[in-house]
């Protein structure tokens, strides 16, 4: 197999907000073997160093990823495990959920392990009709270990995690959505997904990382940590010039006419 097993290109909106689309490219089923997670790392870290100002997952070919190629665990220690979970927290999950910018996924066709984990450390997921989800980690004697489990309870209640997790079966778009897992199901998702990134790109950057960071307080201490940093975590913004433009365009023009620049 030759070439990146993905790629990153970057571009601008017709209102001059930079979007980043990252593509999983490798090979017909797109496997996560220890090329992509390198390739993933790395890319990563260069949207952390230059953010955009929305972030879109996507892939080529016929499903988003058959999951993890399996040579990646044969023969590892208890301590090489763990090793491996943290270097995937700390160079992929983590990362990609700090990125100071809306971040959308978008499943077009079959998406298993660490794909499904990884678009549920995105903040909004996309999927087309003959998309499909699973955790299938128990084939092989584990379990989802890059944040899907606690991930999918988040979202869809911790019996639907547990649900999903064990039985390691096959979960269409309609079900995922219905559950709170996929945000919404398009018939042509790659269009919704790139409207939607460019919408987003296009709005209040520094409101949307205000969000994000609230959103990530009450995950991690719930609604009384969220109110203790909302506070100083939106009065930030009325030093932004995105706020101050906007207010101004509301009392000047009426709503739904301000243009943001994320500064």
């Amino acid at each position: 197999m030759s070439g990146e097993p993905l790629s990153l290109e970057r571009s601008t909106t017709a209102g001059g907000a930079d979007v980043a689309v990252l593509t999983f490219a490798h090979g017909p089923l797109n496997l996560f073997d220890q090329s992509m997670f390198d390739a993933l790392t790395a890319r990563l870290r260069e949207l952390t160093a230059q953010p955009p100002r929305a972030l879109l997952l996507r892939a080529e070919g016929k499903v988003n990823s058959a999951g993890v190629d399996v040579h990646v665990f044969d023969g590892l220690t208890e301590q090489e495990g763990a090793d491996l979970w943290r270097r995937l927290f700390d160079g992929i999950i983590g990362p990609l959920e700090a990125l100071p910018c809306p971040v959308v996924f978008a499943a077009h066709g079959l998406t298993l392990t660490a794909a499904f984990e990884i678009a549920l450390a995105c903040d909004l997921i996309l999927a087309g009709p003959r998309a499909k989800f699973g955790l299938v980690e128990t084939v092989v004697g584990l379990t989802p270990s890059m944040g899907g489990p606690q991930r999918l309870a988040e979202r869809a209640g911790s019996g639907r995690a547990r649900e999903l997790v064990m039985t390691g079966d096959l979960y269409d778009a309609a079900t995922l959505a219905e559950w709170g897992v996929v945000n919404a199901v398009h018939d042509d998702v790659d269009a919704a997904a790139r409207a939607l990134t460019e919408r987003l790109a296009d709005g209040p950057t520094r409101a949307h990382a205000a969000t994000k960071t609230i959103v990530a307080a009450w995950r991690s201490g719930g609604v009384a940590h969220a109110d203790a940093v909302t506070a100083e975590v939106s009065g930030a913004l009325f030093g932004t010039e995105d706020l101050r433009g906007a207010v101004r365009s509301f009392l000047d023009v009426g709503p739904g006419k301000a243009t943001y620049t994320g500064r």
